[in-house]
């Protein structure tokens, strides 16, 4: 089974997690075989062109200790063999530069999702 995974929030999790939760989630899926597809849209087009980790947090006596690190969650995921997308529209619309995407990221124009969508069994929305 095909699975599309349709990331459109971005920094959910970012903060009290090591992780993006629905990348995290993915790169496990894929570990044990599954056949995934990220595309980046809204606001999740910033997870492609971040260069560096979270910044470290302290809240009263708590300290994450381990932020998340965002491009190397997205760098793996396309190691994986995870085709990573975005779309090209949001990232535009966002005043994200073209040249600062993280190599193997894979752009695709609005028009062109449904060609994206058909080749999945199951979308999931997150």
């Amino acid at each position: 089974m095909k699975v599309l995974q349709v990331i459109d929030q971005a920094f959910r999790t970012t903060t009290e997690e090591q992780d993006d939760t629905i990348l995290w989630l993915t790169r496990s899926m894929r570990s044990v075989g599954g056949d995934l597809t990220v595309l980046l849209a809204g606001h999740g087009a910033y997870y492609a062109v971040l260069k560096t980790a979270q910044p470290s947090l302290s809240l009263g006596k708590w300290h994450q200790s381990q932020p998340a690190d965002l491009p190397k969650d997205i760098n793996q995921l396309i190691d994986s063999g995870v085709p990573v997308f975005i779309i090209e529209e949001d990232f535009i619309e966002r005043g994200l530069q073209r040249q600062s995407i993280i190599q193997g990221v894979q752009t695709i124009a609005r028009h062109n999702l449904p060609v994206l969508y058909e080749h999945a069994d199951q979308v999931w929305q997150w």
